[in-house]
């Protein structure tokens, strides 16, 4: 993907993205990376694209002082796991594990062995919620994979192919429970019309809370670095 660097302290890369429907240039700054991208239509020049961006950089960098500083996990440090904070602790043994609402792992590799950890217990909750809601929808998945995506918390593929965010795990339960049901019911509805929501709110009952907890913290969940 075609970038430019605007000068400042510190600089800032802009990322460029063509797009044959644009009608004018656009700026989106991600809260969960901090990657800006600027969309232009293709008749629009680069230079013009530079510009734009150049005369646009206090509002960038606004939003991204506004991003949640990342938070290295090692010990002494707090993280969510299942929407209650647990502090890291230094202990014996090759795995992590919780203890008195404590992650007690050993000080080397920290925080892949908390990583593998949560992948762990993610990969638990998902495929027990996910059988639950394929079967109350009526319909079966065929595999289920656990990634560190940033764009989107879960997926169903046509061929019945769940994918969810292992970042969920920090979630509290109910919001991890949601989006496995939000997939099952794409088994079912493959679009996000009326048909759909109804079928979500049918397996999985009131969910506006739990949608707009994951667009408020989104950015909070994704802050740890592992």
């Amino acid at each position: 993907m075609p970038q430019f660097i605007l000068p400042g302290s510190p600089s800032i890369t802009v990322h460029l993205r063509r797009s044959t429907r644009a009608r004018r240039l656009s700026l989106r700054v991600s809260q969960l990376d901090g990657k800006v991208t600027l969309t232009l239509p293709n008749s629009v020049a680069e230079v013009e694209a530079y510009d734009f961006a150049l005369a646009k950089s206090d509002w960038i960098r606004g939003h991204l002082q506004r991003r949640p500083a990342e938070k290295p996990v090692k010990i002494g440090a707090q993280i969510p796991v299942e929407g209650h904070l647990h502090r890291v602790t230094e202990g014996a043994g090759r795995r992590a594990q919780v203890q008195d609402g404590q992650i007690v792992v050993s000080v080397q590799s920290t925080g892949r062995r908390v990583q593998a950890y949560l992948i762990d217990l993610a990969r638990a909750r998902l495929a027990s919620a996910a059988d639950e809601y394929a079967s109350l929808v009526g319909r079966p998945y065929m595999s289920l994979t656990l990634r560190d995506t940033r764009s989107r918390w879960g997926s169903c593929s046509e061929a019945g192919r769940l994918m969810f965010s292992w970042r969920l795990i920090m979630a509290p339960p109910e919001v991890l429970q949601y989006v496995a049901a939000h997939e099952a019911a794409h088994l079912k509805e493959m679009h996000h019309g009326p048909e759909f929501w109804d079928e979500v709110t049918r397996i999985f009952g009131p969910h506006d809370q739990h949608r707009r907890w994951l667009q408020e913290n989104a950015g909070q969940l994704h802050r740890y670095r592992f």
